[in-house]
């Protein structure tokens, strides 16, 4: 799913949509014990409850594409008849309505899902009617022909409320507050089908981590039956491992900044799309000889890229390009750069020992305070 599939499934959590059939719940402490179920029409609920779960339902499908969010696809092998494909496939044609396949799924979650603390499994069902698009992009909501049956799945931290005073209107007093278990913003969730190119996909769904390192492979194992994603972090890691193990020690500043400075302009060149450009080898490849790596640098390049990210693997240009940050760092000194400024720091060799240079002229700050480089006889003509 790209960014505008994404935000069209999320438009539906609002007051005057009524495509939400069911919602089923499951509150679970801490000892893995179910404290209590709830099994509703949606719209049984009061209007305040509805808000309440619109809310998480759209932070389910929030975040960034590759980090937050992960599209993961499943292979023939991933949907036998007794695979978590074929139970997920299950609640979704029942639309939650039979209890002894939405209770199965709560003790899979229970099983595999680690958090040591209490929290609450949501379940909705949903159709979307898809509305028919005019060549302009206009919707035509009296041209669909396909109905989006699909799944959300939201597990949500519920914490214990903090202590303190609060008014009571009743007594006319402050007095300590009481304090009761509030359900917090989803830390994990999923949707399924996919909705690809705007419409079913069985093979494929769609993962939401709060924490993108937290990806809780275990559960979308046990759970989803799907291969488990990459985190941005392991990204980095394998790609600076690629760059160390090709580069060796002819791994230069220059050329790392120039390889910084191709990963920008890339990085502008798709700042539009709608879905976040992978690397391959090949690309990766072709990125390095871009930036001036020699090819004789290149020749351990296919075997370090194999080692560090796997022969098929592909690496996210946002994980590797860090929101366009470039740092400086030694064991005593960080600098910072703006991404579009790289030239003004330079390396140099100055009687003898290596330098880095940087350009400056008015505006300087040191600890918040404006100061001057040079005095009044020694600035420069």
């Amino acid at each position: 799913m790209n960014k505008r599939e994404i935000s069209e499934i999320k438009k539906q959590f609002k007051k005057d949509n009524n495509a939400i059939t069911r919602i089923c719940g499951c509150y679970v402490d801490a000892e893995k014990q179910i404290k209590t179920k709830l099994k509703e029409a949606f719209f049984a609920l009061s209007e305040e409850e509805i808000f309440k779960y619109y809310e998480i339902f759209k932070k389910t499908l929030s975040g960034t594409l590759g980090k937050n969010l992960h599209n993961l696809e499943y292979s023939i092998h991933d949907e036998g008849p007794d695979s978590a494909h074929a139970l997920l496939m299950k609640l979704r044609e029942e639309k939650l309505t039979d209890d002894e396949t939405v209770d199965a799924f709560y003790e899979k979650v229970i099983e595999s899902y680690d958090y040591g603390e209490n929290y609450y499994i949501i379940l909705i069902h949903s159709a979307y009617d898809i509305p028919g698009k005019a060549l302009d992009g206009e919707e035509m909501f009296d041209a669909s022909d396909e109905v989006y049956h699909h799944i959300l799945c939201c597990i949500c931290p519920v914490k214990l409320s903090e202590p303190g005073l609060s008014y009571n209107e009743m007594t006319n007093a402050i007095e300590e507050r009481p304090r009761d278990w509030w359900v917090q913003p989803p830390m994990t969730g999923f949707l399924f089908p996919a909705f690809n190119d705007r419409s079913t996909d069985i093979h494929g769904l769609l993962y939401f981590s709060k924490n993108p390192e937290a990806l809780h492979t275990e559960f979308i194992e046990a759970c989803l039956g799907a291969p488990s994603p990459i985190s941005f972090k392991a990204q980095k890691e394998a790609f600076h491992e690629i760059l160390t193990d090709t580069l060796g020690e002819e791994c230069e500043y220059e050329i790392v900044r120039q390889i910084h400075e191709t990963l920008a302009e890339l990085e502008e060149e798709h700042k539009e799309d709608m879905e976040p450009v992978t690397l391959g080898k090949s690309q990766v490849r072709e990125l390095l000889e871009k930036s001036g790596v020699q090819p004789e640098q290149l020749e351990h390049f296919d075997k370090a890229y194999e080692e560090a990210a796997g022969e098929d693997t592909a690496i996210l240009l946002p994980a590797i390009t860090g929101a366009g940050k470039f740092a400086v760092k030694t064991p005593d000194v960080d600098i910072k750069v703006n991404p579009d400024r790289l030239d003004l720091v330079e390396t140099k060799f100055i009687d003898g020992r290596r330098f880095l240079v940087i350009a400056v002229e008015d505006n300087v700050e040191v600890n918040g305070m404006p100061v001057k480089m040079w005095s009044a006889e020694n600035r420069p003509s």
